[in-house]
């Protein structure tokens, strides 16, 4: 395998600042999961049911951020789980932790182009002409998908442009993000009413479960700001806080939409809706306009998490590639953007393919990069205790837990945690993934073996992990 010369070269610009970095955390978790979901959330455990999932699913990510945070603040590299994993327990499971975590990055990037013209056609009803195939019972329309597939190229080209005017539009789409949740909160004051919340509860742990287990997929994208690291204009420590602050932001919101859409109008209706929290902010306002100034802040979730995690995925490929793992093609920097534009222009033409494949997409998608990325932040807890235990001495500059226990109960938490919902994904189990989920994340993973048994074994972990398998790489 052909290497890369980049290892020597710094490369990557570092021109993000600290409203950037949150930007693009938060950015990356808010996508379009929130606009069409929560109907299905409410029918299936009630307002507070998927409250308390939703609660319960933020300590989950807030205890797994805690553990990316402090490594993070260690190793601020570009790629991330890349340098965790390697330093913790070298090259092969570095390896598979960074490819679980590509996984789930591109089929979240998929699922925004897809996303992208089922919500503009909620405004433009007569979007879907010229039919060209049918996917799953679903017809698939040309005007459609070159909704998603055009925006796939625009957002590619904004991310060679650099990653500071990626950064720029990030911020703007956020602001505009929240100013739409204002809206939501008015709006519910305004028409919601107090008996529309009920039931409280629903489904009992069925219901608990089928709201908790999609949470992977939602918070995906605080682990955005580790792979930008390298960019980043700002001390070690306050990176690895900003994990955190992203998390409980993210919760937040997804706290405040429960709640809001629940006050607009009785749960059968929500669950009958096409795109449920449209529907309720129309009904608050008795408003068609305001339901659509909605759907506009659904499209500002997709483009922000669309880019943010874009970003994310192109950072780690090009680390991969950096380290060997992957071909060199990957980890070269455009001559004058200094971007990693071929893993950008990889990633992006998926997210050009994906709309082409029609709504049905939108499932499948959700459910088969959800184990992959568990399976990710399972590895970092692992690397964060392993690293606590054999290098005590490393500098931290933000040591979570202190120097006792609290930081090796932070880290078990975060591993028994991340097994567990990965256990949920299971046959059997209450979130059982259908066929076509499966059939995806099989062929993502029957991919990632080809790259897997390149990477040559025997390499013990450690600080210099990634220096002595570029060494032997250079051998062959």
């Amino acid at each position: 395998m052909a290497t890369t010369d980049e290892h020597a070269e710094p490369g990557l610009k570092k021109v993000l600042g600290r409203l950037d970095v949150l930007a693009l955390g938060f950015g990356a978790m808010i996508g379009f999961g929130w606009v069409v979901l929560t109907g299905g959330w409410l029918e299936s455990a009630g307002t507070m049911g998927a409250v308390l999932a939703m609660v319960t699913g933020g300590v989950i990510m807030s205890i797994v951020g805690l553990t990316y945070a402090e490594l993070c603040a260690a190793m601020p590299k570009a790629g991330g789980e890349h340098n965790y994993i390697m330093r913790a327990m070298g090259p092969r499971t570095s390896f598979i932790g960074s490819w679980a975590i590509i996984g789930g990055y591109v089929t979240i990037v998929a699922f925004e182009a897809v996303a992208l013209p089922r919500t503009v056609e909620y405004i433009f009803p007569g979007l879907s002409q010229i039919p060209l195939w049918t996917v799953a019972g679903d017809e698939v329309h040309l005007t459609w998908a070159l909704v998603g597939a055009l925006a796939a190229v625009v957002i590619t080209w904004v991310n060679i442009r650099g990653v500071k005017e990626a950064g720029i539009v990030q911020t703007f789409v956020v602001l505009f993000l929240l100013a739409i949740g204002v809206v939501m909160v008015v709006g519910a004051f305004v028409g919601g009413e107090p008996a529309n919340m009920e039931p409280w509860f629903n489904g009992g742990t069925t219901g608990f479960f089928a709201v908790l287990v999609v949470v992977p997929f939602l918070f995906i994208g605080f682990d955005v700001i580790p792979q930008s690291a390298e960019e980043v204009d700002i001390p070690a420590r306050q990176i690895g806080s900003l994990v955190v602050v992203s998390v409980i932001m993210a919760t937040i919101w997804y706290v405040m939409v429960i709640l809001t859409t629940s006050s607009a109008m009785p749960v059968g209706d929500l669950a009958g809706a096409d795109i449920a929290t449209a529907d309720a902010v129309g009904a608050m306002f008795a408003s068609d306009f305001m339901a659509k100034v909605l759907i506009a802040g659904g499209i500002a979730g997709i483009l922000t998490s669309w880019n943010s995690l874009l970003l994310g995925a192109s950072r780690l490929m090009f680390s991969l590639a950096r380290s060997g793992m992957l071909p060199a093609w990957f980890g070269r920097l455009h001559p004058k953007y200094s971007t990693p534009h071929n893993a950008l222009l990889f990633i992006g033409a998926l997210s050009f393919i994906a709309p082409f494949f029609g709504a049905q997409m939108l499932g499948w998608l959700v459910d088969s990069g959800a184990p992959s990325i568990v399976l990710a932040y399972t590895l970092v807890a692992v690397a964060f205790l392993i690293l606590r235990r054999r290098e005590p001495g490393m500098d931290r500059p933000l040591r979570i837990g202190g120097r006792g226990n609290g930081g090796l109960a932070i880290g078990v938490a975060a591993a028994v945690l991340g097994t567990a919902l990965f256990s949920l994904y299971m046959p059997g189990m209450p979130a059982q993934l259908g066929m076509e989920p499966w059939i995806l994340f099989g062929l993502w993973w029957v991919i990632g073996l080809v790259y897997f048994f390149r990477v040559p074994s025997g390499i013990a972990a450690g600080e210099d992990a990634e220096e002595r398998l570029l060494q032997r790489l250079r051998s062959r």
